[in-house]
């Protein structure tokens, strides 16, 4: 049987004019919050009536307004420490908590197994599964992860937050990778809690936020109480001076990406025999080469500029072009795609740059011996067996289709 990339179904992204709008708007909720020279100034410690400095929790109202949440606060553990924060706050060992049937991220997974929790998996792509759960009376809270667990995932993650909050029952969302590069977030669509990672929104190490309602919020704040747990002032404002300009420059990468799958399903690189665009788990291309020399290409790809690994997933480390393998959960999905597929993310170049690192990366290692040789379980689109694919195939804006995010979703057909 040959391998082939599944059809996936990428969320919605933001266009460039409302990514500047909501940089705008940002800014507006930082004047709100914030006398300018208190944007040169930064405070530390646990401040009596507060519990941490002022400028944090200055941030904090900021991020607030932002997204339209009762409350945020800031946490040590990046994104990971969010989610831990978030659940914690609300589970106690053995109370159940419903999630999608699918490979869970790696340190999402260390949280459940420290809780203690007990989970309860459905299906959320199919809404009959969803439904059966929720009416089941088991479960009192619900965890999402907005962006894909599975490439071939194709659940509306509003949707799923509308059919929990109509059937009673809470929910805290992973928002990585999705919060500026989607039109709402899950808190603006419903949930009780977003959490995110602001190293991957090009913040300090190790800042994460949950946002979302009061007690939640407020419980997460009486955890970690602690004077050595907290974000200081100096990360927090640092953290807000990055977000300043996340929205545009997401959005001009979510236009590169597509440029770069319609060029690439156009037949421009020789050796690319499929090309999606996919969540998994930063929005990203995927890449079904000719040949199994997939784990080749990062260290290939490297000697002409690229990264061949991540720091944050989009960190203020991350400015040449990601040439990886897919995420460990993708791959628990489908192992058979590890040896075909490359995981391409553009960060801050250009579509010219990343087809050109490519082109010499894939024409290098057919010169390597033991990359050069052909093998049977894929189709080679040289042969004439398999024709390139359509541009439309590959493109972001192929086939639209309305989504509860109030905008355009678009699938990637295979």
């Amino acid at each position: 049987m040959s391998v082939r990339l599944p059809r996936t179904y990428p969320l919605p992204t933001v266009a460039l004019e409302d990514a500047v709008a909501d940089q705008f708007r940002l800014m507006e909720c930082v004047a709100r919050h914030f006398e300018g020279p208190q944007l040169f100034e930064a405070d530390a410690g646990v401040v009596p009536g507060l519990g941490r400095p002022r400028t944090t929790a200055r941030v904090e109202a900021v991020l607030a307004e932002f997204f339209g949440a009762p409350a945020a606060a800031l946490v040590q553990g990046a994104g990971t420490g969010a989610i831990r924060a978030a659940l914690g706050a609300v589970l106690r060992a053995d109370d159940p908590l419903l999630v999608h049937r699918a490979p869970v991220y790696r340190t999402t997974g260390f949280t459940l197994r420290g809780l203690g929790v007990e989970t309860v998996e459905a299906d959320f792509n199919d809404r009959v599964a969803l439904d059966r759960a929720l009416v089941s009376g088991r479960v009192r809270w619900a965890f999402v992860q907005h962006a894909r667990q599975r490439a071939a995932d194709s659940y509306d993650p509003g949707e799923v937050l509308a059919a929990c909050r109509a059937a009673g029952v809470r929910t805290v969302v992973d928002d990585n990778y999705a919060v500026f590069r989607v039109p709402r977030c899950g808190v603006e669509l419903g949930a009780d809690a977003s959490c995110f990672s602001l190293f991957k929104l090009h913040g300090p190490e190790g800042v994460g936020a949950v946002v979302g309602a009061r007690d939640l919020v407020e419980r997460v704040h009486d955890d970690n109480y602690s004077g050595g747990g907290q974000v200081q002032g100096h990360q927090a404002l640092d953290a807000l001076r990055a977000l300043s300009h996340v929205p545009v420059m997401w959005a001009v990468q979510s236009r590169v990406s597509t440029e770069i799958a319609e060029r690439l399903a156009a037949g421009e690189v020789p050796g690319v025999a499929e090309v999606r665009i996919a969540n998994v788990q930063d929005r990203c291309l995927l890449l079904r080469l000719d040949r199994p020399v997939a784990g080749a290409v990062p260290d290939a790809a490297a000697r002409y500029g690229a990264a061949p690994y991540p720091v944050g997933a989009n960190s203020r480390y991350e400015i040449a072009p990601l040439f990886y393998r897919m995420s460990r959960s993708a791959l628990e999905d489908a192992p058979d795609l590890a040896d075909w597929t490359v995981r391409i993310n553009p960060m801050r170049a250009g579509a010219d740059l990343v087809i050109d690192i490519l082109r010499r990366a894939l024409h290098d290692l057919r010169d390597v011996p033991g990359h050069g040789r052909r093998t049977t379980a894929a189709p080679v689109r040289e042969s004439g067996l398999v024709p390139p694919p359509a541009p439309e195939a590959a493109s972001n804006a192929a086939r639209p289709a309305h989504s509860a995010y109030g905008s355009r979703d678009h699938e990637n057909g295979g």
